[in-house]
């Protein structure tokens, strides 16, 4: 059977994102091994885990491995003062990354998922981000009604004043006020005449 080819991306499962980097760290030290081994290289590999516990394997010394290629990319140019004005950017980097892994694992707290290794003062500050989202959208939502409103009873007041001056301008005795009419508006949407008939059919 053919095996599908894995679509590299973040993990979004936290257990499964687990599972996979253990899986493949250990395929790549044992890569590194093979390669020390059969082409008699100098292998020197460093991996870091999601929550920083170190892993390393190394053909002779990591250390000795690390002065040598110092000392070979001084040797091509990299001088000393490039690698300091490189560090800061490297730092700036690692920040950026970090926040934006912070916000990611925010977002997705907030949408439900990732919630299974969440301790409880966790998951109440989720709660908190919640109600207050749900607060500030509640105001939002109340305004906007307010403003639509406002908006139809001006139009109302429009057409009442437009509908005065065209029975004035047809010689049509004038209805009333625009109070009046607003009044009158708001009774005939309230109290409206029906023809229903609760009890027993008449004769």
């Amino acid at each position: 059977m053919v095996r599908g080819k894995t679509q590299i991306k973040r993990i979004e499962n936290a257990a499964s994102r687990q599972v996979a980097f253990s899986k493949r760290r250990n395929g790549l030290l044992k890569k590194a091994f093979e390669l020390s081994v059969l082409c008699d290289a100098e292998v020197a590999l460093i991996v870091f885990s999601p929550r920083g516990k170190l892993y390393e394997f190394s053909s002779s010394s990591i250390s000795k491995t690390i002065e040598r290629y110092q000392k070979r990319a001084k040797d091509l140019g990299f001088s000393s003062k490039a690698q300091e004005n490189i560090q800061p950017e490297k730092e700036d980097a690692l920040s950026l990354a970090k926040k934006i892994e912070f916000l990611d694992v925010s977002k997705r707290r907030l949408l439900g998922d990732g919630l299974e290794l969440c301790s409880v003062d966790e998951l109440q500050q989720v709660e908190n981000q919640l109600e207050r989202g749900l607060i500030k959208i509640r105001e939002r939502k109340n305004q906007l009604f307010r403003e639509h409103i406002e908006q139809l009873r001006k139009q109302e007041r429009c057409l009442l004043d437009e509908n005065a001056k065209l029975r004035e301008k047809c010689g049509m005795p004038l209805s009333l006020s625009s109070s009046e009419q607003q009044e009158v508006v708001h009774r005939s949407s309230v109290e409206v005449e029906t023809e229903l008939f609760i009890g027993p059919p008449k004769g």
